[in-house]
């Protein structure tokens, strides 16, 4: 047995020891058994909870030493979506999506999607000023499809967006009914549904063969001791199991523990030095930044400028171009997109590999290129020149729905990873491509809604310029 307790589920069982052993899982930093203690009380809170409940506790939390372990809390949760966002990213550059890991990344991106869940759900539960109109952005992005159904005389029969936008709120508006219902889901729901996600993903890291790695990393390491016997034989009768090699089998392990080491002590001290390191990281933040509440929401005060989370700017930044391709015509084409992307990619060179694969670092590098520069170019066209609106007063809604900076972004996105495609006659390299660009675009999106956007979402090189009140 090479390793005896249920602790080492959450970790291959082996290991290389030439492998590449920082597989991200600081998602999987929370605690199952705490979520399930506080489901009865908080559903039971929940139920009892007002708006300025949240704002009053915040208040007085500001006021004492508790207000650093709110900093370290929203610290947290900005590190923890840009973990799982670099670790997808780790997870597409070396190729691990690829065959037998498919369902794995599917459960990845729903483990992204919670993440972004748990990060929206918890920005409304002060109740102030920021949380107030952020959420109201979101709602907005939610019944965006009402920009096509409005535009087709569609919207009293048939009104999708007015159905996301109570879904999402519970009413018609940002208010007592929304708060209980996103605390119920930061709290009780989304935590449940995390550690169900994660539960199934260190499964099925397991039952695939643990971490990827290079298709030459037994040659690399050199032939095992002449005395070590084979485990696994051409008609196997062993495979892995929560914490040791077990009978049966799986087609999906075609390698076997030579050459390797107990997961237990060596990845476990790995971890365990990337969680300290995450837990410095944070405190030291906490000590330089600061998390102030602002007022309790007036809904009759609105922010100017109105954010979204910064997660969302870059979606917000496209919304100012349409609501409807900006906050749901797109992310769902990407996110369709990443799905497909296994079962797209057959191949099966450079797996394991960082940019492994045709083109390597210099199509990723060029790939960067071409993603900050298109970014950049319709971005500039769109603040000097204005778009179709500014250009022809009268052209339909319709129009200005599928033509804008975002759509044609994309559209540019599309048309070089087809060409990337037909070059070096690989699919691998149009993904590579394509999600380099969207990446990328996605960056300089965000920097641009972030640090250039001011009141009426004007374009302004510096908050100085904005106008005095």
């Amino acid at each position: 047995m090479w390793g005896g307790t249920s602790w080492m589920g959450l970790g291959p069982g082996l290991q290389r020891p030439g492998a590449d052993r920082r597989d991200d899982r600081e998602t999987g930093q929370h605690h199952g058994e705490y979520v399930v203690a506080r489901v009865d009380v908080e559903v039971e809170l929940a139920a009892q909870r007002q708006p300025a409940d949240g704002h009053r506790a915040d208040q007085a939390e500001q006021q004492s030493p508790g207000h650093a372990a709110a900093i370290i809390a929203r610290l947290a949760m900005i590190v923890m979506v840009v973990a799982v966002l670099l670790h997808m990213a780790r997870v597409f550059y070396t190729g691990a999506y690829r065959k037998p890991r498919e369902f794995n990344w599917l459960i990845g991106l729903a483990l992204l999607a919670v993440t972004l869940g748990l990060s929206f759900t918890g920005y409304l539960l002060p109740w102030d000023q920021l949380a107030y109109w952020a959420i109201t952005i979101g709602a907005n992005i939610a019944q965006s499809p009402r920009e096509v159904t409005d535009a087709l005389n569609l919207t009293e029969s048939f009104d999708p967006g007015g159905l996301q936008r109570q879904l999402l709120l519970g009413s018609d508006v940002v208010g007592a009914e929304a708060l209980i219902r996103f605390y119920v889901l930061h709290v009780v729901v989304l935590p449940l549904l995390l550690v169900i996600l994660l539960a199934v993903h260190f499964w099925r890291i397991r039952k695939d063969g643990g971490l990827v790695r290079p298709v030459d990393a037994d040659a690399r390491l050199g032939p095992p001791p002449p005395d070590t016997y084979p485990v696994f034989s051409e008609a196997p009768t062993r495979t892995y199991h929560l914490a040791a090699i077990v009978r049966g089998r799986t087609e999906a392990v075609g390698c076997g523990p030579e050459n390797t080491v107990p997961s237990m002590p060596h990845l476990f001290y790995a971890e365990l030095g990337i969680l300290m390191v995450t837990i410095f990281v944070c405190l030291a933040l906490a000590i330089v930044s600061d998390a102030p509440l602002k007022e309790l929401a007036n809904p009759n005060v609105p922010e100017s400028p109105a954010k979204a989370p910064w997660y969302f700017l870059g979606l917000q930044e496209l919304v100012s171009f349409s609501a409807f391709m900006g906050g749901i015509g797109i992310p769902s084409i990407v996110l369709i997109g990443l799905g497909l992307i296994p079962f797209l990619d057959r191949e099966e060179s450079g797996t394991g590999l960082w940019f492994g694969g045709p083109g390597g670092r210099g199509l990723v590098f060029k790939s960067v290129l071409v993603g900050l520069m298109a970014a950049l170019v319709v971005e500039a066209v769109a603040i000097r020149f204005g778009w179709l609106r500014e250009w022809f007063p009268d052209i339909p809604q319709l129009v200005i729905t599928f033509v804008n900076p975002g759509t044609i972004l994309a559209v540019v996105y599309g048309l070089y990873s087809i060409w990337l495609v037909r070059r070096y006659r690989s699919a691998r390299a149009g993904a590579v491509g394509l999600f380099t660009c969207f990446l990328c675009g996605f960056v300089f999106l965000t920097i641009i809604g972030t640090w250039f956007r001011g009141p009426n979402w004007m374009f302004y090189w510096s908050p100085s310029e904005w106008p005095k009140h």
